[in-house]
């Protein structure tokens, strides 16, 4: 049942005008669909607008530079929060949940293999030239998802632009917390000083002893 904006008359669910006052429902199943689909984004630049959020302007002046007259195509670019960031927090704040992981894993696995410090400079240079192009090609992979009959079936489009995109503000506090771990870290390394090591100078060897025949 469904009630009557003018006189409150419950009528039937398939109603099309109202059998007290004769107000019909038509119209206002159309009015508030016409709002709802001039509300949302319709054009793809508008989608991808919506999809990325923060920054989307800068964004997709960078994206152009993946099109090129046979499709997409890798285009060397920099990304500076990526490289000077931990990598696997700007992944997980702009949802990329497997980069992530990757980022998360990869660094702390190349120092345990090589015992290199320098193994974390390479891959923050890596994410710093590639992170661009990869999020190019998520927020493509994710828009087809959206416009996807099966994908928006019983989900708004505004709904799944939200779940999909955009970004995770509470990672920038994790950054943070991470940030001063790594500052009392090394604070707490320069208070205690370099080990100690042996006292005084080295103990001379004893001559050998000289047997007599």
């Amino acid at each position: 049942m469904k009630s009557c904006t003018q006189c409150r008359q419950e009528n039937r669910d398939d109603a099309r005008f109202c059998h007290q006052c004769g107000a019909p429902f038509a119209l206002e199943a159309r009015a508030a669909t016409s709002a709802t689909e001039q509300d949302a984004p319709q054009t793809d630049t508008e989608l991808l607008k919506a999809f990325i959020g923060p920054n989307a302007d800068r964004y997709l002046e960078t994206f152009k530079k993946f099109s090129g007259p046979n499709g997409p195509q890798f285009a060397l670019t920099w990304h500076w929060p990526a490289f000077v960031f931990e990598p696997f927090l700007w992944f997980l704040y702009r949802k990329m949940y497997v980069y992530a992981l990757i980022y998360a894993i990869g660094p702390a696995m190349a120092f345990y293999i090589t015992q290199d410090l320098s193994a974390d400079i390479v891959w923050r240079v890596i994410a710093g030239g590639s992170a661009n192009y990869i999020y190019f090609w998520h927020a493509k992979e994710q828009l087809a998802k959206i416009k996807s009959e099966r994908a928006t079936g019983g989900e708004t489009r505004e709904q799944l632009l939200g779940e999909l995109g955009g970004v995770q503000p509470y990672v920038v506090w994790v950054g943070v917390g991470l940030l001063v771990l790594k500052i009392g870290l090394v604070v707490a390394m320069f208070k205690e000083g370099p080990p100690d090591g042996p006292k005084g100078p080295p103990a001379k060897p004893h001559p050998a002893s000289l047997t007599h025949v």
